[in-house]
């Protein structure tokens, strides 16, 4: 029984791990299309600007939830305006423009803060179940991601701001008719697609190794459940991170986390050649 529920905390800390990195990606590439491929490094960004502010005495958590996102959703903004825009409707030059900026980021955090950078610890205590330890942190990674999940909904369900970004990446043409300026509209989605990044890479800092290279570790999880979920920026996100969250962690504890890595990327490449369309073209189309 002891055995059951760490593994279950696992794969939910797995879940919520997989909606936190996944979330910006899906909201710069559900809604505007664009292959963000320093997604990786905005979430580097928001865990070097937490560790940073914890180390110059501002308190953890306002160093997480607070100034990374804001940080790194102020850098998607520079981004945005300096080169994305200048690249819509052309998708490879897209890719290597941000692949680009990818490799100036991680080279500029390099010559700026060497190759490693004192870490912080996790913010809350553990608990014992049974002969077992395990950190308070997994399931704040949860109450968090399910948070970010419902905030998206409300967003883009419920306010004006929301329903104008669905407009006009819509029909940008017939928006623009109607009095909205679609340029704002696209920096200010892809400025919050990166202060998503940013929240996730602040919440990541206490339990990942902090390094230039770090965000390569996540960015092919990243894009795999994006692409895994479908054109439903928060359905499809949700049910493909529950998918392969759960796979990857039962892989990783039946054999080893290497192998759990690879059962997951094979179920992603399985899951693609069945679903084309993703899980939400098959089972939530027209939805959120």
């Amino acid at each position: 029984m002891d055995i059951a529920i760490i593994v279950g905390l696992d794969i939910i800390s797995g879940i919520a791990s997989l909606l936190l990195i996944s979330a910006g990606l899906a909201v710069i590439f559900g809604m505007m299309k664009i292959i963000n491929l320093a997604h990786g490094e905005f979430l580097m960004l928001g865990a070097y600007t937490s560790v940073l502010s914890v180390s110059a005495g501002v308190n953890i958590w306002i160093a997480m939830l607070v100034i990374s996102p804001i940080a790194v959703g102020l850098f998607g903004v520079i981004v945005e305006r300096c080169l994305i825009q200048f690249l819509y409707d052309r998708l490879v030059d897209t890719m290597l423009a941000t692949w680009g900026l990818s490799l100036v980021v991680v080279g500029a955090t390099t010559m700026i803060f060497g190759n490693t950078i004192v870490g912080v610890a996790s913010p809350l205590g553990g608990f014992s179940v049974g002969q077992y330890q395990t950190s308070l942190y997994t399931p704040f990674l949860a109450v968090m991601a399910i948070v970010l999940m419902i905030l998206i909904w409300v967003v883009m369900r419920f306010t004006r701001a929301g329903l104008i970004a669905r407009a006009v990446m819509q029909n940008p043409e017939m928006a623009a008719t109607l009095g909205v300026n679609p340029a704002k509209v696209y920096m200010a989605t892809f400025g919050t697609g990166a202060a998503m990044s940013g929240l996730a890479g602040g919440l990541l800092a206490p339990v990942a190794g902090i390094v230039p290279t770090m965000g390569a570790a996540y960015i092919a999880k990243a894009f795999i459940t994006v692409v895994g979920g479908g054109t439903s920026i928060l359905w499809g996100l949700i049910s493909a991170s529950g998918l392969f969250g759960f796979i990857n962690q039962i892989a990783a504890f039946l054999t080893t986390p290497v192998f759990g890595e690879v059962i997951l990327f094979i179920s992603a490449v399985v899951l693609i050649r069945l679903l084309p369309l993703g899980i939400s073209g098959k089972f939530f189309k027209g939805r959120l």
